[in-house]
């Protein structure tokens, strides 16, 4: 949740409450009150009945919001960045793999060498 008391509440009003009673308005329009008692009656848990039917409507105005004033509708969530520092290095080599890697380095050297001997004649 937001830190700032007036984000909170502006989030709680914009996720909560806003679908909440657009979809009791919808139901006002549709049927009058006693569409928007039944919704109170009929259910178990009727906020998140309503909640669900004003969800799509709400998401527009949100939006809707957002180009008036970018985060207006949906706000910024603020998040705390940090550096992860970078894995420690693997063990180093023993002499063994060394002295594979420089005869592959070697043998790579000398092929390319005759490439571009090749490639000049």
């Amino acid at each position: 949740m937001a830190a700032d008391p007036f984000d909170a509440l502006r989030l709680t009003l914009m996720e909560d409450l806003l679908p909440v009673g657009i979809a009791v308005v919808d139901r006002a329009r549709r049927g009058g009150p006693r569409q928007v008692v039944e919704a109170f009656t009929a259910s178990g848990d009727p906020l998140s009945q309503l909640r669900q039917e004003g969800d799509a409507a709400a998401r527009a105005v949100r939006e809707s919001l957002d180009q008036v004033q970018p985060g207006l509708g949906n706000p910024v969530v603020r998040v705390e960045v940090r550096d992860i520092p970078p894995d420690p290095p693997a063990d180093p080599a023993g002499p063994e793999e060394l002295q594979a890697l420089q005869e592959a380095l070697a043998r790579m050297s000398e092929r390319l060498e005759q490439l571009e001997r090749r490639l000049g004649d």
